[in-house]
């Protein structure tokens, strides 16, 4: 562990909490701003984050403010900092790269606060960050330690092929991707996911967290991608460029967001959209490993254009016996019909999930939409379902809501 952080550090920083909340987005758009001069540096970012209203700016203010706030009580930051090293290892974020933010926030602050930036401020937040940085990098370096121990493992980008492309809905298709140099890939944790990297026609290089949609594997992994009509273009060049026998590169599977290895309670697996690949994965892992564990997969769609690997969640339901599919459809079209095509009409609710799930026992999982994770987590938490049980994946940053 670092140098515990001084006395004088602690305070001058609790004092800046009230200048962070009134000024925290301007220090981060100034924070990227100076931190994208560096080409090196504004490679190794997803861009399609810095869109969407500057939620990446929005999610680090609010990461900031959380630690000014906090920097008395580290402890309860632990998941926030499991889950950004976590970020690191699929970006490949390296020791060398920690200086550039340093120097970046630092400039920031002085340039947005002006003469409140003091010399004592500046020293404070200096010391904070690199006690940060380094607890960070302690955590990245054990986890890519773990990664090129197991079998099949590797630190950095490896090359993968695409060895089968097949539609899953109007919106959803699936990618198999296998290491090019033949050898044994990483067993994934089911729920993780994987960064990708590639050019698109443009000649743009951009990097993609996609979830890996199959259960744990020695020698392929699947992703199952939504073409996105708006943004730079990632989903759309899988969808309509990249075909079988495309080379991408891709960093060892990361995330905090899996089923343990040894599952003590019941499972509910809820998602909306898109959001079903981790808990496919989940779901082919319960077959395959617990045939005695209850489980609920829920999932939520637009209709069934959009509606992807129904059939062959319900096959696996089938075989394992004791898990229970529900579907509902926000806009079914007028040849959809609750139970043939779907199981409801209308969304996902509390109350649904209080009266068809163990709400008293189980571990719930959620992944989808931002609108889908802010009307479940805390809606379930009212339902009498402890924070500790109800863990949740989201696309792109986090937001104040879902950080609350």
């Amino acid at each position: 562990m670092p140098k515990p952080l001084s006395s004088q550090t602690v305070q001058i920083v609790k004092a800046s909490v009230p200048a962070l909340a009134a000024h925290g987005t301007n220090i981060t758009k100034s924070m990227y701003a100076r931190m994208f001069r560096d080409d090196h540096i504004r490679e190794l970012f997803n861009h399609a984050n810095q869109g969407e209203g500057g939620s990446q700016v929005n999610a680090l203010a609010a990461a900031i403010l959380a630690y000014a706030q906090n920097i008395d009580n580290l402890g309860v930051l632990g998941p926030v900092v499991e889950r950004i090293a976590h970020k690191h290892i699929g970006y490949h974020i390296l020791p060398d790269h920690y200086p550039y933010v340093a120097k970046a926030l630092l400039a920031a602050i002085e340039d947005v606060l002006g003469s409140a930036a003091t010399p004592e401020l500046l020293d404070a937040w200096g010391e904070a960050y690199w006690f940060l940085a380094d607890v960070l990098q302690e955590r990245e370096a054990e986890i890519r330690d773990e990664l090129v121990k197991k079998s099949g493992g590797w630190n950095g980008w490896r090359d993968f092929v695409i060895t089968s492309k097949v539609r899953e809905s109007e919106v959803v298709t699936s990618f198999v991707l296998e290491p090019k140099d033949g050898g044994r890939i990483l067993r994934h944790k089911p729920g993780q996911y994987l960064t990708l990297r590639f050019k698109l026609q443009s000649g743009l290089e951009i990097k993609r967290n996609y979830s890996i949609s199959s259960g744990p594997s020695d020698s392929s992994y699947r992703i199952s991608v939504k073409r996105e009509a708006r943004g730079q273009g990632g989903s759309r060049h899988l969808h309509d460029t990249a075909t079988v026998g495309t080379v991408l590169s891709v960093t060892p599977p990361a995330g905090d967001f899996y089923l343990p290895e040894i599952p003590r309670a019941p499972v509910v697996l809820l998602s909306g959209g898109v959001g079903l690949t981790p808990m496919v994965s989940i779901l082919e892992t319960i077959v395959e490993e617990h045939p005695n564990l209850e489980a609920h997969f829920v999932h939520g769609a637009l209709n069934s254009t959009t509606h992807a690997m129904d059939q062959h969640v319900r096959k696996l339901a089938n075989a394992h016996g004791n898990i229970r599919i529900s579907s509902f459809y926000s806009d079914p079209r007028s040849e959809d019909a609750a139970g043939l095509s779907h199981d409801f009409d209308g969304f996902i609710t509390a109350e649904w999930l209080r009266e068809n799930t163990p709400v008293h026992e189980a571990e719930y999982y959620l992944c989808g939409p931002k609108p889908f994770l802010r009307a479940l987590v805390p809606a379930l938490v009212r339902e009498g379902v402890s924070s500790e049980r109800v863990h949740y994946e989201f696309f792109g940053p986090s937001d104040e809501l879902l950080a609350a």
